[in-house]
């Protein structure tokens, strides 16, 4: 884990790689992707439920990124933002095909012990697998991205107090699922 000096040493050296990328530095954008590509790549995965579309995500979003960054205010982590970017992407990717949001292949939850992680992700997964999609996205963005309600009604163009149902209700289902289950 990182010391707060650390993260933040880490923050302001993103806020001077954005205003170098923005000028249109290519070492400075390769080191943003050196950065960033893990944590991008994740949550597109975790919307688009395919690996390939996750790597298209991650293009668009570098390919992208020095016109984008003229947009960002540099308010918060640099992180934060670039997620939010993936996240909008891979869900325009999504609505573009007009299909569903596919299963999962995993999830990796943190809160579980190490003797019990392979067992528990399996059901996890499978109980995802079978919950509607709309569930399934706010469930993932909540619990696995660490976004707030506030950040995944303005991605998904729903309320906050619809994404507090939705996520009411991913739990309830998985909760149920689970149970059944064992």
């Amino acid at each position: 884990m990182m010391s707060p000096d650390s993260c933040l040493e880490s923050d302001a050296e993103d806020g001077n790689l954005a205003v170098a990328a923005r000028g249109g530095s290519r070492d400075a954008l390769a080191e943003l992707y050196r950065r960033h590509h893990d944590a991008v790549h994740r949550v597109a995965y975790a919307i688009t439920g395919s690996l390939h579309d996750a790597d298209d995500v991650l293009q668009d979003v570098f390919v992208g990124l020095p016109r984008a960054l003229r947009r960002y205010e540099e308010t918060g982590r640099l992180e934060s933002w670039l997620k939010r970017v993936a996240a909008r992407t891979a869900l325009m990717r999504l609505r573009q095909s007009r299909r569903q949001v596919p299963p999962l292949d995993f999830v990796r939850p943190a809160w579980l012990d190490e003797t019990e992680k392979l067992v528990r992700r399996l059901e996890l997964r499978d109980a995802l697998r079978v919950m509607e999609p709309q569930l399934r996205l706010v469930f993932v963005l909540r619990e696995v991205e660490g976004y707030s309600h506030a950040e995944i009604a303005e991605l998904l163009g729903i309320s906050g107090a619809a994404s507090r149902v939705r996520h009411h209700r991913a739990w309830k289902a998985l909760r149920r699922r689970l149970e059944v289950d064992r």
